[in-house]
């Protein structure tokens, strides 16, 4: 992008989101969400986690907050804010969800909606240590650099996948967590400044 810096009335005017699909019967039984959180700053951030070592699943992976729904959650959105409550204390009502990305399918086979929402800066997000390693903020100019991102074409159960990858400072971020930053960029690529 040729702006300076890119501030959150860019992002928001040039951003152009799905709205929730309504809820079906059809949909997949193994459903899940993450909040991609944009952080409010003067130079805004994405708020990224590494999971911690000792998980079963992803151990040592970045992420966005996230996970499978529950029974009780009304709505993918509702479960990706339960999640981000839950794994970083980014409470539910302090986040404005702006919409959300085209799902995902995980290596687990789970359908993962990605929920962009805006959270104020704070102090105040806690790691749930039995799930969350770490948290960091990623400046969203640099996350949103499509060239950051390398590919890496995989065979997995016989098929070819793409997965993406980079580094952030200390932290690698790859697969899923890379792939929904990149459709972050490339849906702000898409629309023209202004629109």
């Amino acid at each position: 992008m040729s702006e300076a810096h890119i501030t959150l009335e860019d992002f928001m005017s040039r951003f152009v989101l799905l709205r929730p699909d309504a809820p079906s019967a059809q949909l997949p039984v193994r459903r899940a969400a993450v909040l991609v959180p944009v952080v409010d700053r003067p130079r805004p951030t994405l708020l990224l986690t590494r999971r911690a070592a000792a998980l079963r699943k992803h151990a040592g992976q970045v992420a966005f907050p996230g996970g499978m729904m529950d029974a009780d959650d009304g709505s993918l959105i509702a479960t990706a804010l339960r999640e981000a409550q839950e794994e970083v204390a980014i409470s539910p009502a302090s986040v404005r969800v702006v919409g959300v990305l085209p799902p995902v399918t995980s290596s687990t086979g789970f359908q993962v909606t990605p929920v962009v929402g805006i959270v104020p800066p704070s102090r105040s997000w806690h790691a749930n240590e039995g799930e969350v390693e770490s948290i960091f903020e990623m400046p969203l100019q640099e996350a949103l650099r499509l060239g950051r991102y390398a590919p890496l074409d995989i065979q997995r159960r016989g098929a070819s996948h793409r997965v993406w990858l980079s580094w952030y400072e200390d932290y690698f971020i790859w697969g899923m967590t890379a792939g929904i930053i990149r459709q972050l960029s490339l849906q702000l690529a898409n629309q023209p400044a202004g629109k």
